[in-house]
């Protein structure tokens, strides 16, 4: 892979790390509300989920994948996690009595539980169909321009995870600077914006299983 691929790869990585989704907010949110640590578990997970993707977009045929990412079932499912997820997180009668605390303790942070954070930032990322579509596009492009060469694949989309993890420590950063404007309402608001950008975007993926033709939510991240 020569300078040009590798510029190209990094580059790809760092707009793929800025595509509005539902993980762009929730690592927004998981960096103010929870701390670096926390966003970087979560952030892991994601990758991984990209990685998951990556691997079937590669290994997989590609009749099989143009069937699997044009399934309205698994649209609708995914669509469907993601509104009772933002159900849930919206109506959530914790989250007041949660803000006060994090904005109370805002130094001393409560125990985060990594594991489940890295869980959920490989199945938030994972159950958005769009993500498969988006890699296997990129397979599809990438795999004949690099002559199908294992090697110089393998090392271009490291590249590229990589411009994105990088983007995304960027943000993490970023966001930790809001963190001492968080007062108790605003967390509150925070949460209750994040369960309805959750249902919008299931919304979204719904809709694009059963009318493709129209890219209604051809959201990548």
């Amino acid at each position: 892979m020569d300078i040009y691929d590798f510029k190209n790869a990094f580059l790809i990585g760092f707009f793929m790390a800025f595509m509005i989704g539902p993980v762009f907010f929730m690592l927004i949110q998981t960096s103010i509300l929870k701390g670096a640590r926390a966003a970087i578990a979560f952030d892991i997970g994601v990758l991984l989920g990209d990685v998951s993707f990556i691997l079937i977009a590669y290994y997989g045929s590609r009749s099989l994948l143009e069937k699997i990412k044009d399934d309205p079932r698994l649209f609708f499912i995914g669509g469907l996690v993601l509104i009772i997820y933002g159900l849930i997180t919206y109506f959530n009668k914790q989250n007041k009595k949660e803000a006060l605390e994090a904005t109370k303790n805002i130094e001393i942070r409560i125990k985060n539980n990594y594991i489940k954070l890295f869980l959920k930032g490989y199945f938030l990322n994972f159950i958005n169909v769009g993500v498969l579509s988006g890699w296997l596009g990129i397979v599809l492009v990438v795999g004949p321009a690099l002559n199908m060469n294992p090697r110089s694949i393998f090392w271009y989309f490291a590249t590229v995870i990589l411009g994105y993890a990088i983007t995304d420590l960027g943000k993490i950063r970023l966001a930790k600077q809001l963190k001492n404007k968080m007062t108790p309402l605003v967390i509150y608001r925070l949460k209750r914006i994040m369960g309805i950008l959750l249902i919008i975007f299931g919304v979204f993926l719904i809709l694009k299983g059963f009318i493709p033709n129209k890219e209604i939510g051809a959201f990548i991240h």
